[in-house]
């Protein structure tokens, strides 16, 4: 059995770094709290995103603890680097013993911290337990459906999470005969939007250097391999933010796989109809959460941004067929838009002028504060 004090965290890709930020710093506050027992945290960075600007970056501005081990496993196929990582977080965890595991979304770093603990019976909790896109092409399906099998703590962020995992016949509570439970902690990305939203605007320049007006621009984001990887799928995206750029501006952060594609692409839309789409290079959180409040409209393939985006009251067109954030469809925030170049401007026309309430559907905004109340207890019977 493991230190009972120390838990080992598993990330690997910039969302997760966001996610850890929040309950590291939880977890900091838990040390110096005489309600509960301190817990030691062990970091363990995968590697998955490795360069500068989507990873280094994201530590220095979030104020995250170095990693205690950086496992330098990225660049490869899905298999290959899932494989490498079981292999040296399994040693990792074979050294340090920890009470817990925690793992972070859909990513490989959380399947193969989630398989790596589960083969040496250390008890795993899953931050964002629950999500289903329900279209097993995505890889971070798998990922995800994985990962709560293997989870003792299912961290889920909405009731709807919940819901998907007492369909597939998850307990809904800790008993004498189950080892699973599943709890509404709600979202611990709405912690980090709420925490850093100031901090933003103290330290983000990147509204004057991009000579930008607030809701005079679309900040779209693309990275998702369905989309990137697809030819047919990259130019209809394209060619729409194309298209809406002779409306308004489109600013587009490349993620390093969204660029090695449009590299490729023989015939791209951006040839002839790149006139107002402005293309800059990875962002760091800051800077993102500033162009993130200032957009009209915000579009994009990611799940993290389609929330930041309520977050800040911003409307979104997501471009895919299916959204794990179903509230944000039902609420009227977000609309998906599929991968068409004709659909995608429909959204974009339907949404530029909605006006975005938000309430509290991922919780309260202490969603980090209550992992690590729960991790600290004694009472697990593990």
């Amino acid at each position: 059995m493991g230190d009972k004090a120390k838990i080992a965290t598993i990330i690997g890709a910039r969302p997760q770094f966001i996610k850890a930020a929040t309950v590291s710093r939880a977890i900091g506050h838990n040390s110096h709290s005489t309600q509960s027992q301190p817990i030691t945290e062990i970091l363990v960075h995968t590697g998955q995103h490795y360069d500068d600007s989507m990873s280094e970056v994201f530590f220095r501005e979030l104020e995250i603890p170095k990693p205690d081990y950086n496992l330098g496993i990225g660049g490869g196929t899905h298999g290959r680097n899932t494989g490498r990582m079981i292999e040296a977080i399994e040693a990792v965890l074979i050294k340090e013993k920890p009470r817990w595991v925690l793992v972070y979304g859909d990513t490989d770093s959380t399947l193969a911290g989630a398989l790596a603990a589960a083969k040496l019976h250390i008890p795993v909790a899953h931050v964002e337990a629950g999500l289903r896109s329900y279209n097993r092409i995505m890889p971070e399906e798998i990922n995800r459906i994985l990962a709560d099998q293997l989870s003792t703590l299912l961290f889920c962020p909405t009731e709807t999470a919940i819901a998907n995992l007492k369909k597939e016949g998850f307990p809904n509570k800790l008993t004498a005969d189950t080892e699973q439970t599943i709890i509404n902690i709600g979202d611990v990305m709405y912690d980090a939007a709420l925490f850093y939203a100031t901090k933003s605007e103290e330290k983000s320049c990147i509204m004057r250097t991009l000579q930008l007006e607030p809701k005079k621009f679309v900040l779209a984001t693309i990275h998702r391999a369905e989309n990137t990887d697809n030819p047919e799928r990259l130019k209809g995206i394209l060619d729409a933010l194309s298209q809406i750029a002779g409306e308004i501006s489109v600013i587009l952060p490349l993620h390093p796989r969204t660029k090695k594609q449009l590299e490729l692409l023989d015939s791209s839309p951006l040839a002839q109809r790149s006139f107002s789409i402005t293309f800059i290079e990875p962002l760091g959180y800051l800077d993102m959460v500033m162009l993130e409040k200032n957009a009209k409209v915000i579009i994009t393939d990611s799940g993290g941004v389609q929330k930041e985006a309520y977050f800040h009251g911003v409307p979104c067109v997501t471009v895919r067929n299916e959204t794990e954030w179903v509230e944000l469809i039902e609420a009227g925030a977000n609309c998906l838009a599929g991968t068409r170049s004709k659909t995608i401007c429909e959204g974009f026309q339907k949404m530029k002028d909605q006006t975005i309430e938000t309430t509290r559907l991922y919780g309260d905004g202490n969603s980090a504060g209550k992992i690590v109340k729960l991790l600290s207890k004694d009472c697990w019977r593990i």
